[in-house]
């Protein structure tokens, strides 16, 4: 069995990769919750759902979320009625969002209703929310506290960032099988999401980070950092913002009391040095992932990395 930590469209890159070289029941996929947030009176679970819907072919490769052609006609007309647009949801994507939202009202738990939405999409892989308790990641900036999806979508990451926090973690609790997962694991992969708010939150949640110190198995990690810039998105904001060198040393170091190897790009030899001086493995080969052949080469060097292949 393969655990993989994900969040964000770069994990999302390395899932597919990782579905398409090792059989789908294999893969156990612990997902970022961080993130979720409610829209239109609906909860929407952004990673949950762009893993769902990559998994099961249906996902816009082009834009990192949402389904493939999907249309957007609700949210045009809930715009003429006065509603907020800035978060884009599909149509047939706003199905997934009442589906679980009317679960939720039914105390059906979050966990409960990822495994029916990935049975009803006809995903093999298992996967498991970090936790069915709500953890909401906060983003502290000069202007005040927002919700990540606040600072990332609708204002567009341009604000600087002076803290991250993850409230509810302390109280909240691993989703079923999570820890047992990483017990049983063959191998654990981190994919090179946000090391600050898309692993960030699952770290937090009480005991699964004991439970990879505590591990037996190999525990990879794939840089999202290259050449001191992210591959996307903010990570480099918000690593700063927590305090981490924005490097693959890094993000070496945000994971160090627990990772045994890290796959860096050829840009970054210059860190192999320093990364294992902090008892850790480095890899360098090409990490970047612009194409599906991108994506399975990836894969297939960090299977090979752990000797799962």
């Amino acid at each position: 069995m393969l655990v993989v930590l994900t969040g964000g469209t770069g994990g999302a890159k390395l899932v597919h990769g990782l579905s398409l070289e090792v059989a789908a029941k294999e893969l156990v996929i612990i997902c970022n919750t961080g993130d979720d947030f409610v829209c239109h009176g609906l909860r929407v679970c952004p990673d949950l759902d762009t893993i769902t819907y990559t998994l099961a072919g249906l996902g816009d490769a082009a834009r990192g979320w949402g389904i493939q052609d999907d249309s957007f006609v609700a949210l045009e007309w809930l715009g003429k009625y006065g509603g907020e647009s800035w978060f884009k949801l599909g149509d047939r994507d706003l199905a997934l969002h009442i589906t679980r939202t009317r679960l939720l009202a039914e105390a059906v738990p979050l966990s409960g209703i990822t495994e029916r939405i990935r049975g009803a999409l006809g995903v093999q892989a298992t996967i498991l929310p970090m936790s069915d308790d709500r953890v909401e990641t906060r983003i502290v900036t000069m202007e005040g506290e927002l919700s990540f999806q606040e600072y990332f979508v609708k204002r567009h990451w341009a604000d600087e960032v002076k803290k991250v926090f993850f409230a509810g973690a302390e109280r909240s609790r691993p989703a079923p099988g999570v820890l047992d997962a990483i017990r049983t694991a063959e191998a654990v992969i981190l994919c090179p999401s946000n090391p600050i708010t898309s692993i960030g939150p699952i770290l937090a949640v009480p005991g699964i980070r004991e439970a990879l110190t505590k591990t037996k198995s190999p525990v990879a990690a794939v840089s999202p950092i290259i050449a001191g810039a992210p591959v996307s998105g903010p990570a480099h904001k918000l690593m700063a913002g927590a305090g981490f060198e924005v490097s693959a040393l890094g993000v070496a170091k945000a994971y160090a009391d627990f990772l045994d190897k890290i796959m860096i790009a050829p840009e970054d030899r210059a860190l192999e040095e320093n990364i294992e001086a902090l008892g850790l493995q480095a890899l360098a080969a090409p990490i970047r992932m612009d194409s599906l052949e991108d994506k399975r080469r990836v894969a297939r060097d960090v299977l090979a990395s752990l000797r799962y292949m």
